[in-house]
């Protein structure tokens, strides 16, 4: 691994995704930065997405640097990481207007921001953000096992069940994975941009992938809700929904969509509650997040 000493013993966990030195970690150069949000406000059965962001970065530490999929350290390009938001005991509309600050913050220091959750909520401001940021109009790719897209939810429009709502008012949505909807949310759903996961985990033939990817325009922000993937791989989040995703099935489609040369504005990785004892998920949470950026680097050359 990366950073053990010779005695066999480790050094104290920095609080920096991949536990990275400074040289690597400068804001100067660093090209990701790494902005963690644990708010847990409007999840309304199992609580602990607050306990999310930590976790995975706790996790990152034993991530390799070198991934063996893009032949590369994202490392090398530098990926910052910022104290926690103080977003604790936040009305779910502050919280919001507070990532959203933070993202256009770093994108206007041509930073790509990965947001870390908490709920899915934390994504409204991200996206938000980007969209002011993106010269045309931002697509947006979602995985996940809900549409979210309730106006409103249990008195606000900023729950976590609202999230896609908010982001078709700024962005054109693509969604994959979705296997729950509440009857009514059927009205509102674009099912040209709907990708349904009985019928693409069920099915051999991966040309879903192309129409998904065709449908994205140049500026593009991925969000993914944990829960997009099957409860068999990662049951540690607050809704795990059967028949869902596997992890070769979403890294492909992102890669897909970064080597088809669009623009990875931002992305965020969200609703991780952790179980005790069960280290597996926070493991392929940070993963997934080096992934990501490992495939944007590899689609954009540095």
């Amino acid at each position: 691994m990366n950073h053990k000493i010779s005695d066999g013993s480790r050094t104290p966990y920095s609080g920096r995704f991949l536990d990275l030195p400074d040289h690597l970690a400068d804001p100067k150069t660093a090209r990701f930065v790494v902005i963690p949000v644990p708010y847990d406000g409007t999840s309304t059965w199992r609580k602990g997405a607050d306990r999310g962001p930590e976790a995975l970065l706790q996790a990152s530490a034993a991530v390799e640097w070198y991934d063996i999929e893009t032949k590369l350290e994202a490392a090398q390009v530098g990926i910052m990481s910022e104290n926690a938001l103080a977003v604790d005991g936040l009305d779910p509309q502050s919280m919001c207007e507070l990532v959203q600050a933070r993202t256009s913050h770093h994108l206007q220091k041509n930073r790509i921001p990965v947001i870390l959750g908490g709920e899915h909520s934390v994504s409204i401001g991200a996206i938000r953000a980007a969209a002011i940021a993106s010269p045309d109009r931002l697509g947006v790719l979602q995985f996940d096992a809900h549409a979210d897209t309730r106006p409103d939810y249990r008195g606000s429009p900023y729950n976590h069940a609202c999230v896609m709502a908010r982001a078709r008012e700024v962005a054109d949505v693509v969604q994959v994975g979705i296997r729950s909807i509440e009857q009514h949310e059927l009205k509102g759903l674009d099912l040209q941009r709907v990708f349904w996961a009985h019928e693409i985990m069920q099915g051999q033939d991966r040309k879903w992938m192309d129409h998904a990817v065709e449908l994205l325009p140049q500026n593009v922000y991925i969000t993914v809700d944990l829960d997009g993937f099957d409860p068999s791989l990662m049951p540690a989040t607050g809704t795990p929904e059967p028949g869902g995703l596997d992890w070769y099935t979403v890294n492909e489609l992102i890669r897909r969509v970064l080597a088809s040369g669009r623009r990875l504005v931002a992305f965020d990785v969200n609703e991780l509650l952790p179980i005790d004892g069960q280290h597996a998920s926070d493991f392929l949470a940070a993963k997934l997040v080096h992934r990501i950026m490992c495939m944007q680097v590899s689609a954009s050359g540095g």
